[in-house]
């Protein structure tokens, strides 16, 4: 097995769970959650506490799948940082380079989730988890991982090349999934990309990347930066090439999405932990859509997270 070490943010979510009060209402081709009035008081069904945060969920993959996980990251000395340690504890994570900010209170995110259709709209205070820059890049050394599994730090360039020139000194290999911020930024993403060895993005952030609007056009204008590129595109699958492999591939299974909360970081993460573990870059992809399944089907962005002893059922995926 593998040493990864997950570097992003890590937030309590606190789910507050109704079955008609939090109704979608479409509005054009959007939707307003709930028709809450200014001033009114309404009762929710249920409430559910867990963690979250890019960082939190792929370690949580990586070490239930068997793999040595190292979270670096940022937390405060509260009861949202308390509870936050308590589950790396839990699932056997090295919390020894978490850092714990003064002055900062651990990120928190209210989930208002509609019960029936599995709708959700998030409200994030990012607290500790909207910094990185005190990230130290020489924890690597001690470390010696194989893997750095990164999600978004929030457009903090410095702090992403820093740790991406060490990891490559090193030889430790890099998955990279960019969030809104560093694709904001499309010139300073593309510097990047040459440290990185697999980057996974959806179609829309490709498609912020290089240009193209077809999957395969994507895939191609990609794999000149990256050598291994997952694009995911929802309920239509989506497409992958290690360079000597290219997939196109469905969805796992046609499952009820209670909550989406933590889909895309079990996908990524379900991949690395696969393939990390000796499988094959097929299998991972099959690994990567069924935990990301798994993950929608109960709610709480990790509770569902699968350890890669599971019996899979064959998927649509089909060699191109």
């Amino acid at each position: 097995m593998a040493r990864i070490v997950s570097l992003g943010s890590a937030l309590q979510d606190i789910y507050l769970i109704d079955h008609d009060d939090l109704v979608a209402t479409p509005i054009g081709n959007e939707a307003i959650l709930g028709e809450l009035l200014v001033g009114s008081k309404v009762d929710i069904d249920k409430i559910y506490y867990g963690v979250g945060g890019g960082g939190i969920n792929s370690a949580i993959t990586f070490t239930r799948h068997g793999h040595e996980a190292i979270f670096i990251g940022n937390l405060a000395h509260d009861p949202a940082g308390e509870a936050i340690i308590a589950t790396l504890d839990r699932e056997n994570i090295d919390s020894s380079y978490v850092n714990f900010l003064e002055r900062k209170t651990t990120g928190t995110s209210v989930i208002l989730l509609d019960e029936r259709s599995g709708e959700r709209t998030i409200l994030t205070y990012r607290g500790a988890s909207e910094q990185f820059g005190n990230f130290n890049e020489n924890d690597l050394d001690l470390i010696m991982p194989d893997w750095l599994y990164v999600t978004t730090l929030h457009g903090d360039f410095d702090t992403l090349t820093r740790f991406f020139k060490k990891a490559a000194s090193l030889g430790t290999h890099i998955m990279f999934n960019p969030g809104v911020k560093e694709l904001e930024n499309q010139a300073e993403l593309r510097n990047l990309l040459s440290y990185v060895d697999i980057l996974n993005v959806n179609k829309t952030e490709a498609a912020q990347i290089v240009p193209g609007t077809m999957l395969t056009e994507l895939l191609y204008h990609l794999s000149g930066y990256v050598e291994t590129v997952i694009i995911t595109a929802g309920p239509m699958g989506g497409i992958a090439s290690n360079g000597s492999e290219t997939y196109r591939f469905g969805i796992y299974e046609d499952k009820k999405v209670k909550d989406a909360t933590g889909a895309g970081d079990a996908f990524g993460s379900g991949f690395l932990a696969h393939l990390a573990a000796g499988k094959s870059f097929r299998s991972s992809l099959i690994f990567a859509s069924a935990n990301s399944t798994a993950v929608v089907s109960k709610i709480g962005a990790n509770k569902a997270v699968l350890t890669g002893k599971e019996k899979l059922h064959l998927m649509p995926i089909q060699k191109i």
